[in-house]
């Protein structure tokens, strides 16, 4: 006889009560799938994505390179696409804002943290965070990486991961800021290319930068329009 929680407070994934709800809830991913399809499809201009942590202050220098990196891609036409929250992602958005350029943010109902930043002229709102990164993913041409935390790393390595099994074809994504991914990349290089957990030629699915001008210079390079 299978295993019987009393109460939530026994066990808050308590799987008595799966499937109440489940088929209302489908009718609500379905809905985010097709408000971001209908909101992003339409653009009609290359997007860029920046990912890095909302934690990071206005007067610090990596804001500060966020938004000048991104208003210098808005100049030559890209839209910026953020998770539309603060630090790194207000700073994009900013960028873009700066030049009355698309600045674009996937918002994401957190229990703390996530605000809305105002330099956002087309802001969606998302709960999960599944519908969210295939919005990130489907619509966006090159991907920039910032300093962050977990968040950062995830939407890092889904993406990665999406090119290197083939599910996705390959696109431009940079890790701003040697001093910061140096740790992560001798990582890899050292346990997971050296255990055969990956292939040498994964490293080649990102690259790590920290100059501006050759960030632009790659991404106007390799993202024609």
């Amino acid at each position: 006889m299978g295993y019987k929680c009393n109460s939530k407070r026994e066990n808050p994934y308590c799987l008595n009560d799966m499937g109440r709800g489940d088929s209302w809830r489908l009718f609500r991913i379905i809905a985010e799938f097709v408000e971001g399809f209908d909101a992003l499809s339409t653009i009609g201009r290359p997007l860029v994505t920046v990912f890095g942590s909302a934690r990071t202050a206005e007067d610090h220098a990596e804001y500060q390179l966020t938004r000048e990196i991104s208003r210098r891609l808005a100049e030559h036409g890209y839209g910026i696409v953020t998770g539309g929250g603060p630090g790194i992602m207000e700073a994009a958005n900013r960028g873009a804002a700066d030049v009355e350029e698309m600045s674009i943010g996937l918002n994401i109902d957190l229990p703390f943290e996530q605000q809305g930043n105002p330099y956002v002229n087309l802001p969606l709102d998302f709960r999960y965070f599944f519908v969210r990164k295939v919005m990130f993913i489907k619509y966006s041409m090159a991907f920039i990486c910032m300093p962050g935390g977990f968040g950062t790393l995830d939407e890092l390595f889904e993406a990665l991961t999406l090119i290197q099994t083939r599910k996705i074809k390959p696109f431009p994504i940079i890790m701003v800021g040697s001093s910061f991914w140096s740790g992560l990349v001798d990582w890899i290089q050292q346990q997971l290319i050296k255990s055969d957990k990956v292939a040498e030629e994964d490293m080649l699915l990102f690259e790590v930068m920290d100059d501006p001008d050759e960030i632009v210079k790659y991404i106007r390079k390799t993202v024609v329009f």
